[in-house]
């Protein structure tokens, strides 16, 4: 298989901490952001990794994730496309047809990837995303009646987010715009039509917009030497 990693995030948020670097290669615990990433999909069998990036970045990428185990393609984008938009135009330079893994590149998330392309080829979706549950910013306070029952620090919400990993069949591809967000387009489409699945992954979910964020997943790393191998 291939897979595509979305990758054209200037790391605006991280200010300094991200020393100049686009962000899905800002360094977690000594490596590339994209890196982990790479091992993973290498760990389940994929041969071939589209990095889609910015115009001018291609051999930044291909330098920072070549050499990891999957052949390293990256696609600069003529002009900003969007997420949707990058990942279809990344995709033309796909040398198989069929099913196709597609990343953010800027979150580390233990998800496993082969249950992911099982449970997508078994349900017949067109497409099958990722889904994780959110903590509250907030500590929660419960109410009975207007009375206190309790209070929990940050607890997990009932609700589902989608945390940017998928596997797309043709039929999705062919449906993602040319510019924008297919999570505003094509995944609603494919919803209303009961054509889209998802994967509830309940492990690590670590996003790195923030000098926080960088701050915990280098610590969360650092923590787990092994973490990448054979889990995404």
């Amino acid at each position: 298989m291939e897979a595509i990693i979305l990758a054209g995030g200037k790391a605006e948020r991280l200010g300094d901490a991200a020393q100049g670097r686009p962000k899905s290669l800002v360094e977690i615990a000594g490596r590339p952001l994209a890196a982990y990433q790479v091992e993973q999909l290498g760990a389940v069998g994929v041969e071939r990794v589209i990095v889609s990036c910015a115009t001018g970045q291609e051999e930044l990428f291909a330098t920072a994730l070549g050499g990891i185990g999957p052949e390293v393609v990256a696609v600069g984008e003529p002009e900003p496309m969007g997420r949707g938009g990058g990942i279809r135009f990344a995709a033309q330079a796909r040398q198989e047809s069929g099913d196709v893994y597609a990343l953010n590149g800027d979150e580390l998330v233990d998800v496993d990837l082969k249950r992911l392309l099982d449970l997508h080829r078994s349900s017949g979706a067109a497409a099958t995303i990722t889904v994780v549950q959110v903590r509250s910013p907030f500590g929660v306070v419960d109410l009975e009646d207007d009375v206190v029952t309790g209070f929990r620090e940050a607890p997990k919400l009932d609700e589902w987010v989608s945390c940017g990993i998928y596997v797309l069949g043709e039929e999705a591809l062919s449906r993602f715009p040319e510019r924008g967000d297919h999570e505003t387009s094509t995944f609603p489409e494919l919803a209303a039509e009961r054509r889209l699945h998802a994967l509830r992954h309940e492990g690590v979910w670590l996003t790195v917009n923030t000098p926080k964020d960088l701050k915990v997943a280098d610590e969360y790393i650092a923590a787990h030497p092994d973490w990448a191998k054979g889990n995404l």
